[in-house]
C-alpha cells in the first residue's frame, strides 16, 4: 500500500495510506475514507488538529475492514467509450481483415486486449473466418469467444488486484 506524508495546518506530520484524504475547511477538519461506498468521514472533533491522529487511526481501522470485505478498485475500463465507432464491448476491436504472407486468401479476426495485474496486457487474436467462409454465425461465435476471453482476464485481474491490496493492508 502506498503512503504519503501530510503536514497538518498546525505543523504535525502524518503518514497517510492511499484511499484516506485530509479535509481541512473553514468548518470541517478530519479524514475521509474513499474506499468502497459510501465514503466515510472521521472528524478530528477539534479545530486545532489535536484529534487528527486518533481520527486517522479510526480511518485506518475502517480501511482495513473494507479491504478485507470489498474487491479492490482496478481502474479497468468497464463502459464503452462514447467515441468508439462500433458496438463491440470494451477491449475488443475488429473485425480485422488481413492477408498473411504466402496466402492468397484474406482472413478476419477480432483483437482482444487481455489485462494482467502488475504486467503489460496481452493482445490476442480470435479467428472469425476467411473471406470465403465468412458468415454471421461464425462472426457471432468468434465474438462470443472474444467476450469470454476478456471476461476471464478481467476476473483474474480483479482477483490478483484484491489479493495484492489485502496483502498490502496486512502491513498497515
Amino acid at each position: 500500500m502506498q503512503f504519503r506524508t501530510i503536514t497538518l495546518p498546525y505543523g504535525a506530520r502524518c503518514r497517510v495510506p492511499e484511499h484516506v484524504q485530509r479535509i481541512d475547511s473553514h468548518s470541517t477538519h478530519g479524514w475521509q475514507l474513499r474506499y468502497g461506498t459510501p465514503t466515510r468521514f472521521f472528524s478530528d472533533k477539534s479545530h486545532d488538529n489535536k484529534g487528527a491522529r486518533s481520527a486517522l487511526a479510526l480511518a485506518v481501522v475502517e480501511l482495513r475492514s473494507r479491504v478485507r470485505k470489498l474487491p479492490a478498485p482496478t481502474g479497468l475500463q468497464r463502459k464503452v467509450s462514447a467515441h468508439k465507432q462500433n458496438d463491440l464491448p470494451v477491449g475488443i476491436s475488429g473485425p480485422i481483415l488481413r492477408q498473411r504472407r504466402g496466402s492468397s486468401v484474406q482472413e478476419c479476426s477480432f483483437s482482444v486486449n487481455l489485462p494482467r495485474f502488475g504486467d503489460k496486457p496481452l493482445r490476442r487474436s480470435v479467428y472469425i473466418a476467411s473471406k470465403n467462409t465468412y458468415s454471421k454465425e461464425r462472426y457471432e461465435q468468434a465474438l462470443h469467444t472474444a467476450i469470454e476471453l476478456r471476461k476471464e482476464a478481467e476476473e483474474e485481474y480483479q482477483k490478483a488486484a484484491t489479493a495484492a491490496k489485502r496483502k498490502a493492508v496486512a502491513k498497515l
